[in-house]
């Protein structure tokens, strides 16, 4: 009889341990929070539709706190979006990467993206027509040739690595329904509205951020009335006002949901930060 001794395999943690481990929040707290700030949706996700997210998070290594990875729920699943800086992340993470190049045509009417890998001879190349893309929404208005751009990448990396089980933002308009080219009231008055019934500090804030509020209720304004457009900078010091003054976490989540249409990435992720540490971050002050 042998004498060897097998050692049992510790039990693997659940995937909502491993999660918060690898973000360092508290267990307890994680999937309230998700539900708040990663889905779009105006009523709760499930704890089956959470789980959904966190498995996809898992999988491609997707930080949901930093709006690389959130969802729209969708008959009883859910639509993974990732932002254009989780596809960045994930693309450059690959081991077989060897290198992007872009190609663009002189009119602007496409973009070509050339992905290098380094176990193949030959590069893998996909062509994105702006006649077939673009859609009747700001950031294609504004920033044509640069939304095309993702939009070659993401379609010439889903070819040469295999992603799979998730989509942009455009995407999830087609998949779910929605239509962001409707008018809408501003992020900034839906925040405000949210936050009405807190504290009377929130009726304290700067004249400016009342302007950026008030604008959309007076749909007749003689142009030199209306104050200069505040820049990114400003809108940041206004949201990270009002994260710091919501009555709660999940009114906190709505201000940081609605500013991510509001304001560029980098302050966006500038706001994630200041609301991990307000409300995402576990307790340090438990007796």
């Amino acid at each position: 009889m042998s004498g060897a001794v097998v050692k049992a395999e510790a039990p693997r943690a659940s995937l909502v341990v491993r999660t918060a481990e690898r973000f360092g929040v508290d267990p307890s707290r994680m999937l309230p929070t998700l539900k708040a700030t990663c889905f779009k949706s105006s009523t709760p996700a499930s704890d089956e539709q959470m789980m959904a997210l966190l498995i996809v998070a898992e999988q491609y290594h997707l930080n949901p706190f930093t709006k690389e990875l959130y969802a729209y729920p969708d008959k009883g699943g859910i639509v993974p979006v990732v932002s254009v800086d989780g596809w960045a992340r994930i693309i450059n993470e690959h081991p077989m990467l060897d290198g992007i190049d872009f190609e663009y045509a002189a009119d602007g009417s496409s973009v070509t993206c050339i992905l290098h890998r380094k176990d193949r001879a030959h590069p893998i190349r996909v062509t994105e027509f702006l006649d077939e893309c673009i859609r009747n929404t700001d950031p294609w208005r504004k920033s044509p040739r640069r939304m095309l751009r993702h939009k070659a990448l993401i379609q010439c990396a889903r070819i040469a690595f295999g992603f799979a089980g998730i989509y942009d933002d455009d995407e999830a308009d087609r998949i779910t329904g929605r239509d962001r080219s409707e008018p809408r009231s501003t992020a900034a008055q839906r925040v405000r509205e949210a936050m009405q019934p807190s504290a009377p500090a929130a009726h304290a804030m700067s004249e400016q951020a009342d302007n950026i509020v008030d604008v959309s209720a007076h749909p007749v304004i003689e142009p030199e009335v209306i104050s200069p457009e505040p820049t990114p900078e400003q809108l940041l010091s206004e949201y990270q006002l009002f994260i710091e003054r919501a009555k709660d976490g999940e009114t906190a989540a709505l201000v940081l949901d609605e500013a991510r249409d509001v304001l560029p990435p980098e302050q966006h992720a500038t706001l994630a930060d200041a609301y991990r540490t307000r409300w995402a971050a576990p307790s340090q002050t438990k007796d």
